[in-house]
């Protein structure tokens, strides 16, 4: 499944993944931007019915959890931009992020994660 979020959805998603389950109000406490609380409610009620949250009664108010795994929307926002902006191709992916200045204590621990995931799928072999 792609997903896709506006960015207005992908802070509200931020907040959920950070906060877990949470109320309007707690939503709009943590968003950086000064929202009204009837735009948060709306954009959660469209998150709802695209099936990123879902919502469970609490008293008075819903308390909205997300419904989509930050790992999930973090593959295939990555998919869309390797295949947009790199052909397709990860290994430029990979050449452009080792490119943009990172310092060398960075690309060690990079490498040595790239290592491990290596050994990791020999080993599942």
């Amino acid at each position: 499944m792609e997903i896709r979020f506006t960015k207005r959805e992908l802070d509200i998603m931020g907040a959920l993944w950070t906060q877990g389950p949470s109320t309007v109000g707690e939503v709009r406490e943590a968003l950086e931007d000064d929202l009204a609380y009837n735009t948060v409610l709306t954009m959660l009620k469209i998150m709802e019915g695209k099936g990123y949250v879902s919502r469970s009664p609490e008293g008075r108010a819903h308390r909205y959890t997300a419904e989509v795994e930050r790992h999930a929307a973090g593959r295939s926002a990555l998919g869309r931009v390797t295949a947009q902006l790199f052909g397709g191709s990860p290994e430029e992916l990979l050449l452009h992020l080792v490119d943009s200045g990172l310092d060398p204590d960075a690309l060690r621990r990079m490498r040595d994660l790239l290592d491990q995931r290596l050994r990791d799928m020999e080993d599942d072999q």
